[in-house]
């Protein structure tokens, strides 16, 4: 196949995934946290108790040109993976050839962890694209040192921040993978990339500002979720659920190959071409730093498996490079080895993206994290309209949810769906905190949902009185098990909200708690 058929071929098959992706992203239900972002694009601002705002800004474009509808939702993240996937293929076409870009599409849309990225609205769907690109430009600007390449480096960059804080590992990242090149060496001591930097920096200025007007509260709730709060410097807890997160994501087969790749530094006694182990060292510190990161911190907190998922973009080219039939470096044939990593990810992710639209898999439904995730909310949401509205004055009664994620399904799936409030009281602080406070529903009656039955004995802290509880199952068919209870969830009537929405720190040095 000559190179232009390798590249039409690279952008093919990626548009027809693309397609699929679009297709599939109405089938299923909203997720919880899904149904919070688009919570946070109904309340448009500059910053947010947990992320930064493009995930918020790009979900309300969305839906206001397509509607308030699950394909809206999932619609920036799901081109966001196309836009990452086409940056990569693009680098790979410059750095080696379309030959081997073409097998860099083929891998990046069949690993699990990207199509979860596309078809599940998070944060990450948006940093990956902005990852990407950067590294692209970056790349052309170590060749370069062209000012227009800096620049469209420090605006992905910034771009990236706005939408999750893991972009700031991109700096150590391009800074290792200059020093390691002894031309991009020099290119520090110019001021070029300081004003690309200076760039990202300036786009990242409305989060800036935000939390300077919030007492930082994101910059606190990141180091919480990087174990600042924990008193263990060292554990074992968390490393084993870490690496197979990994590796469970990304597909066994794969990781290993890229653990393989790193160890070998790239093959570089095998590869005699001074430019292409210049490539590939770029290549090893864009992935494997990030990744480092996470490991070593994985001895101290439990790391979400989403977390490192920047680190395996240009790690996936490495694959590509070193171990597709397009690779670069001469060596022992290993079509086979890849052949059989690229159909095992391939089939684990068509399996999974098929048990999201019907469960087809024979997994009963306590391990199948996808039923609890997106099962019942509809079913939920017309028990508690019907509750609403059998209540004595609906114009004086509110819709809340014990944890953000209920309050939130509620909002989406409700008719209407009303401006639902979470109580978080008893739970830990998040976005409601700052769009409710008592005095917006005191006095007021409330129909409620929450997950243990216990929980009732805590409502008349903030209710002059509650009513009878009302349990409500949610199940799933299934070819295999028939129909499956998913999760029991309780349904209260209050009355006279007497105050106590927002959270309440059990830990006095809990590193999320605002300085008085």
């Amino acid at each position: 196949m000559t190179a232009d058929r390798y590249f039409w071929a690279t952008w093919l098959f990626l548009g027809l995934a693309l397609l699929v992706r679009l297709l599939i992203s109405s089938q299923f239900l909203l997720t919880p946290d899904e149904t919070n972002y688009w919570q946070w694009s109904r309340y448009l601002d500059i910053g947010y108790h947990d992320h930064p705002p493009m995930i918020a800004w790009t979900i309300w474009l969305a839906t206001s040109l397509f509607g308030q509808t699950e394909f809206a939702v999932r619609l920036p993240t799901i081109i966001g993976i196309s836009i990452a996937s086409g940056y990569l293929c693009l680098l790979t076409g410059r750095f080696f050839s379309w030959h081997c870009a073409l097998y860099v599409a083929l891998l990046s849309q069949v690993t699990l962890l990207l199509n979860g990225s596309a078809l599940i609205a998070t944060p990450d769907g948006l940093l990956l694209p902005c990852w990407a690109a950067a590294c692209y430009h970056a790349a052309r600007a170590m060749q370069r040192n062209t000012m227009n390449q800096w620049l469209l480096t420090g605006i992905w960059f910034g771009l990236g921040l706005l939408s999750k804080y893991t972009m700031l590992l991109f700096l150590p990242s391009l800074f290792f993978a200059m020093l390691a090149d002894s031309h991009s060496r020099r290119l520090l001591a110019g001021y070029k990339p300081w004003l690309g930097l200076a760039a990202g920096f300036i786009v990242f200025t409305p989060v800036i500002i935000w939390n300077a007007q919030h007492d930082w509260t994101t910059f606190r709730h990141v180091l919480f979720q990087g174990g600042a709060n924990e008193s263990t410097l060292f554990t074992l807890r968390y490393i084993y659920d870490f690496l197979g997160s990994q590796a469970a994501l990304l597909s066994p087969l794969v990781f290993l190959l890229l653990i393989a790749c790193w160890c070998r530094g790239g093959f570089s006694k095998k590869v005699k071409n001074h430019e292409t182990t210049s490539r590939i060292s770029f290549l090893i510190f864009m992935s494997l730093t990030s990744f480092l990161v996470f490991f070593l911190l994985a001895f101290h907190v439990r790391i979400y498996g989403n977390w490192p998922a920047p680190a395996y973009l240009t790690g996936l080219i490495l694959v590509a490079a070193l171990c597709s039939p397009g690779r670069v470096s001469p060596g022992v044939d290993k079509n086979r080895l890849w052949q059989f990593s690229l159909g095992l990810s391939a089939l684990t992710t068509i399996l999974l993206l098929a048990q999201l639209v019907y469960p087809v898999l024979p997994v009963k439904v306590d391990l199948d994290r996808i039923a609890r995730e997106t099962t019942g909310w509809k079913t939920l949401a017309q028990k508690v309209d019907t509750v609403y509205e059998q209540m004595e004055n609906t114009q004086k009664t509110f819709i809340f949810g014990l944890r953000y994620q209920l309050a939130s399904e509620l909002a989406f799936y409700m008719q209407g769906q009303p401006r639902t409030v979470s109580i978080n009281r008893w739970s830990r602080p998040n976005v409601y905190d700052f769009w409710f406070d008592d005095s917006m529903v005191k006095g007021m009656d409330g129909v409620g949902v929450f997950e243990h039955r216990d929980v009732i004995t805590l409502l008349p802290q903030v209710f002059e009185r509650v009513g009878s509880v009302e349990e409500i199952a949610l199940s799933r068919p299934s070819l295999w098990f028939g129909e499956e209870l998913v999760q029991t969830l309780y349904l209260a009537r209050c009355y006279g909200f007497k105050g106590g929405l927002r959270w309440q720190p059990r830990d006095t040095g809990d590193i999320r708690a605002a300085v008085e």
